[in-house]
């Protein structure tokens, strides 16, 4: 190789190099590019943890759901059979009535005395209460008004009479106590 030819090889190396540091420089990030990557990763980032923390929100939602729901399945799971068992503790009731004055029947009434007393503590038990609001003031969410009669000494709006007892399964109304109410 002559020198001239040196020359325009070192020449040409040289163009090379340059360029290729012009190509790197092009390149290499600028503060500014890597400020906008850092707000958007930022931005990113800030929206993933409100994701997480609405995901973990509504899981606990979902948990207090599902347990209330569960306790309300079970507290309130014997609903439709309490409402059958009025209609058996009504009959004990007015079985009691109807033999009360006859002597001879004092027997059968002590046992249904004793039978209706069981049954009302299986009521206590699971959670079945007794409506009996005479001489109580009328409430339209517990009370069905049978009829309002005149009454003297007695305010308007009290329960004179309970023509049939009414009933709550752990504070839901089971059946509405049927009353006379004083006008």
């Amino acid at each position: 190789m002559n020198t001239e030819e040196n020359i325009t090889s070192l020449d040409s190396s040289e163009a090379t190099s340059s360029g290729a540091q012009e190509s790197a420089d092009e390149h290499q990030p600028t503060v500014e590019s890597l400020t906008e990557a850092l707000d958007k990763a930022r931005a990113d980032a800030h929206s993933n943890w409100e994701r997480c923390l609405r995901t973990a929100a509504e899981l606990d939602n979902v948990r207090k759901r599902a347990a209330r729901d569960v306790e309300n399945a079970n507290k309130f799971a014997l609903e439709r059979f309490a409402r059958e068992l009025l209609g058996v503790r009504d009959s004990l009731e007015m079985a009691i009535a109807a033999a009360s004055d006859q002597p001879e029947l004092k027997a059968h009434v002590e046992g249904n005395k004793m039978t209706l007393n069981t049954l009302d503590q299986v009521f206590e038990k699971f959670g079945i209460a007794t409506i009996d609001p005479v001489g109580g003031a009328f409430d339209p969410t517990l009370h069905e008004a049978m009829a309002a009669r005149p009454a003297e000494g007695v305010e308007s709006g009290t329960v004179l009479e309970v023509v049939q007892k009414g009933f709550e399964l752990n504070g839901r109304l089971l059946r509405a106590a049927r009353v006379f109410v004083a006008q």
